[in-house]
């Protein structure tokens, strides 16, 4: 149940941890005041017949440690919320980072809504255990030993009974949380697959309509729901149940000191004060062994989520600082030396022995079946992903020793479905450049051919474009994409099939848009449609990962290889 991962988060916070275990101390030592003053007001008012000035003082004293008893509690309260903020925000940028620095290939291979779920709800279920179980733990651990130091003194064999019965609880505790963890794992896990499921709806409601499957849809969430709430109910039972045992067992043990206590008073073993003391401290010694006992499932759900979380940082990629300083250059050169990549669940390698030379300003086609390997080759360039085996240099540097930063800043991409965000058209041009003008966001949109579209939006480049685009045409959205490239002004240009989906009209506009991007620019073009590609200075054909054939159209044409074949079969289609 302590989780030494989640622990370790306390480091960086220790100031307000130790905080809030010195105010846990002093909530003991003012549990035994509070009680110790009010045994000798009762005993000296009725059996010592005290004065009123003697009583009144007595009740000042008793007043103010009720009310700095008060005061701790609160302060333990709002420290170990703080302290639970603080740490969840550590926790999400690290998570946020960590996929971040995984890229979107690893993005890509999970479901969007269970990596929201963790990052939203997953982050959220370790406040409890922050706030809650862990500032309660502390407390359970030091009051019990605070009053303990009061009770031996006093009668011993009252302590001995609070010292035996006390680890009853967490004993208890923790073979009912044993039964429990499994339920919330479950939970959690259910929970996740919910949201995904959810989420993929939402995204596919389209279709879903189309294709009259969303009424199942709605049976599927309805049954997923069930089960959600039928892992809920079979924790909350479980819950329920430890309360029950670890009430029956405080109050057994309670009860056992007021009989010992009783016994004594009775045959005048010990006076009425001592006895009286002992009777308001037992309850209060198993106060916080039972509230840890309700904070307990609830630091159970922080743990539950903590195993994804932590999976997920598990896995972080993050790079090493660089020792080799790469500034902007305005010309880039790339050679790839016998590359190799391998997917984990790949039967074979999607990259097997590439090795390919692009010189600054050449412009380089990539060509071949889906499949072929063409757009690992990409994410390889763009560091999403290193390689298995072999290395790329950039200007004769190795690839791996660039800050990801770094290179990126010298890499404009077109891709194939550009994904806007749910911001102005200006602020969707500046992503690659956050504090360019709006003169110099209108210049990137004129020489896009995008200047038009957007001055006939609402409020022109102010107008907010729906998430993906939503409002704007495939041919829009394009243009955008092309005016963020002009606006980036990087060397190396890569354009993932950048005309598809097209009209006539559109493809027009944006052929001309890229003619004029790519002057100056070494140019990487990913195609299908092989029109894109006829005026290329080399295209390289791929074969299942490896390369076929290389050269220019022209010669690659009269070779009669794969690629005439592929030209053949696409004038055939068009």
């Amino acid at each position: 149940m302590v989780d030494k991962r989640l622990i370790q988060q306390l480091r960086k916070h220790r100031t307000q941890f130790f905080t809030l275990v010195g105010l846990s101390v002093s909530g003991g030592v003012l549990v035994v005041l509070q009680a110790d003053y009010l045994a000798k007001i009762i005993n000296g008012v009725f059996l010592e017949k005290m004065d009123l000035s003697g009583a009144e003082l007595w009740m000042g004293s008793l007043f103010v440690v009720m009310l700095l008893r008060s005061g701790v509690i609160w302060l333990i309260e709002v420290m170990a919320h703080h302290l639970a903020a603080c740490i969840k925000t550590d926790i999400r940028q690290r998570v946020l980072t960590c996929l971040l620095n995984l890229g979107p290939v690893y993005a890509s291979s999970q479901q969007t809504g269970e990596l929201v779920n963790v990052l939203i709800e997953g982050v959220e279920n370790l406040e409890p255990y922050f706030a809650k179980f862990l500032p309660q733990l502390f407390t359970a651990l030091l009051v019990p030993i605070v009053i303990l130091t009061w009770v031996f003194p006093i009668d011993i064999s009252t302590g001995m009974i609070l010292l035996v019965t006390a680890p009853l609880i967490p004993i208890f505790m923790i073979l009912i949380g044993r039964m429990a963890e499994n339920l919330n794992k479950k939970q959690w896990e259910t929970l996740s697959r919910l949201s995904a499921h959810f989420l993929d709806v939402l995204q596919g409601l389209t279709i879903l309509k189309i294709f009259g499957r969303s009424i199942e849809q709605i049976q599927v969430i309805a049954r997923m729901s069930a089960q959600f709430r039928d892992t809920t109910l079979g924790v909350l039972k479980i819950a329920f149940l430890s309360a029950l045992v670890l009430e029956l067992v405080a109050t057994i043990s309670t009860a056992l000191v007021a009989v010992t206590v009783g016994l004594k008073l009775l045959y005048f073993k010990t006076d009425f004060y001592q006895a009286f003391f002992l009777l308001l401290l037992a309850p209060e010694f198993y106060s916080p062994l039972r509230q840890l006992g309700t904070h307990f499932h609830a630091g159970m759900a922080g743990v539950a989520a903590a195993e994804r979380i932590f999976s997920i940082l598990s896995l972080d990629q993050a790079e090493a600082h660089s020792s080799k300083p790469f500034p902007l250059q305005r010309a880039v050169g790339i050679v790839l030396k016998d590359i190799y990549y391998a997917y984990e669940d790949g039967e074979r390698p999607a990259l097997q022995g590439i090795s390919l030379e692009i010189k600054p300003g050449q412009q380089v086609a990539l060509v071949g079946a889906s499949g072929s390997g063409k757009s690992t080759l990409a994410s390889l360039l763009l560091k999403f992903m290193v390689p298995t085996q072999g290395k790329i240099y950039i200007n004769g540097v190795d690839l791996s020793d660039i800050k990801k930063a770094d290179w990126l800043a010298h890499v404009a991409f077109v891709p194939q479905a550009p994904h806007l965000f749910y911001r102005s058209a200006a602020d969707n041009i500046r992503l690659g450049q956050e504090e360019a003008s709006l003169a110099e966001v209108i210049q990137a949109a004129v020489q896009a051919g995008a200047h038009e579209f957007i001055m006939a939006l609402p409020q022109g480049y102010d107008t907010v474009v729906g998430e993906g685009g939503h409002g704007l045409s495939g041919g829009q959205c394009k243009r955008l994409a092309i005016a963020r490239a002009f606006l980036q002004n990087a060397p190396f240009l890569l354009l993932d099939e950048a005309t598809a989906g097209l009209d006539p009209h559109s493809e027009a506009v944006i052929d001309e848009a890229l003619d004029r991007l790519k002057v100056g620019r070494t140019v990487l073009i990913i195609a299908h449609r092989l029109t894109t590609v006829y005026h290329a200075d080399s295209i390289v054909v791929f074969n299942q990962g490896q390369v076929a054939e290389a050269g220019r159209h022209q010669e690659l044409m009269v070779n009669e290889g794969l690629y005439y074949k592929l030209v053949t079969a696409f004038r055939g289609v068009t």
